[in-house]
């Protein structure tokens, strides 16, 4: 086995990344947003949903989870006696930080009576909080199985709320969370866009403020639009979500334009999410070779989340 320096000088880390999967029967998970060296790398890239299934059925001995903190604990919470491992700790989470749970408990107490929705991207203990857990993908299928008299609260993030309230019909409480990238969309900067590409359709995720979803073509959750820009007839696209989608889409469909929709701030990275992109192909090396940065939980958080990402797994089949 090679020094960490060695493998560094010879440029090899990707070799090496495989030889230390391989020896220590490792799964790699990585999420769409991750950069391309790293979903080229990875055993499963997905949305939030598809990674969750993942990481239930996976047999391997130790996950190491590409994203941020509350998908690496949801991979925890789905399998409590597996390692898993996050390359950068510091991969935290926007959305998920703007639902703390002791305030969220106490938003819930307000609301007797009310069935507590959360979208996955919030913290283990927001979950234990909740009674169902619900994706960009599967939310409106989730709601929609609920008798229609039922109230309910959804957290954290209000647009995608918003957007479910207007697919189902339904009334819902909100927490007024949002996600640092999705909101940064420029609708004004969109509309040029469009403007100079007559014939590009916006495809947007439900996470992006409801101005822009309104002058959307098509909305849907990261893998719906991966899965639409390759269904879909037209042959130029505006894509309104976090631009490392856009790896798998220029694979899918090479000979499709493809266009990165322009955060309101000119000359800054702010359609980039800060925390996605903490990882790298040398921490995850070193995660990997010294099994750093592992996700520990308390055993009654870890059932008490259990519960509502069962229910999320269970109703979106």
């Amino acid at each position: 086995m090679f020094t960490l320096p060695e493998v560094r000088e010879q440029k090899d880390l990707k070799n090496e990344i495989l030889k230390l999967k391989l020896e220590k029967n490792a799964v790699i998970l990585a999420h769409y947003y991750q950069e391309p060296e790293i979903q080229d790398l990875a055993d499963f890239i997905g949305d939030s949903l598809e990674l969750s299934r993942k990481a239930k059925d996976t047999d391997a001995d130790m996950i190491v989870f590409c994203g941020v903190h509350f998908m690496a604990e949801c991979a925890k919470i789905l399998n409590p006696s597996k390692k898993v491992l996050i390359p950068d700790p510091e991969a935290g989470c926007s959305l998920a930080d703007s639902c703390p749970a002791p305030l969220f408990k106490e938003f819930i107490e307000n609301y007797p009576g009310h069935t507590v929705i959360s979208y996955i991207n919030c913290s283990a203990a927001v979950k234990a909080l909740s009674d169902i857990i619900v994706t960009s993908s599967n939310a409106e299928k989730i709601v929609n199985q609920l008798p229609a008299d039922e109230k309910i609260i959804f957290a954290p993030d209000r647009n995608l709320g918003r957007f479910i309230m207007k697919k189902t019909g339904r009334d819902m409480v909100l927490w007024e969370g949002t996600c640092i990238v999705h909101e940064t969309f420029s609708l004004r900067k969109i509309l040029d866009l469009k403007a100079s590409h007559p014939g590009a359709k916006l495809i947007a995720h439900p996470e992006c403020e409801a101005p822009v979803l309104s002058a959307a073509d098509y909305i849907g959750s990261t893998s719906a639009l991966l899965k639409y820009v390759q269904s879909d007839l037209n042959d130029s696209y505006i894509v309104a979500t976090e631009p490392g989608i856009m790896y798998q889409m220029e694979k899918a469909v090479p000979h499709k334009t493809l266009i990165a929709a322009p955060p309101e701030k000119d000359n800054c990275n702010c359609n980039n999410c800060p925390y996605m992109k903490l990882n790298s192909l040398e921490k995850l090396y070193d995660c990997l070779l010294n099994e750093e940065y592992e996700i520990h939980m308390d055993e009654k958080l870890i059932a008490g989340a259990l519960t509502p990402l069962e229910r999320m797994l269970e109703m979106s089949r």
